[in-house]
């Protein structure tokens, strides 16, 4: 597997734990007052957060992302479901690789 399809693999997870963190854990937070719920799920998209930075640096080299791309995909993980959009335009890239 290329550090490219790993980093779209990690950019897919990452993105699917930001929702799940925004639209499930935080209200279950604060309008049903289980704050356990985003303990787990933020500590768990804290790592996955390092593991999308790690993952970037090293597709990054392998695939020759400018500082430009690599500024973007990163701006675009913390918008939510802007890394399906990264994902995206990842996958054109291949395509053209």
């Amino acid at each position: 597997m290329s550090e490219l399809q790993k980093f779209r693999l990690i950019n897919k997870i990452e993105g699917i734990s930001f929702i799940i963190l925004i639209f499930i854990a935080m209200p279950l937070k604060y309008s049903f007052g289980y704050p356990i719920a985003t303990k787990i799920v933020g500590m768990i998209h804290g790592i996955l957060v390092f593991a999308f930075l790690y993952q970037i640096y090293e597709a990054k080299k392998e695939a020759g992302f400018t500082l430009k791309e690599t500024g973007f995909y990163t701006l675009m993980s913390l918008i939510p479901f802007g890394s399906f959009y990264t994902d995206k335009l990842l996958a054109r890239k291949m395509m053209t690789a």
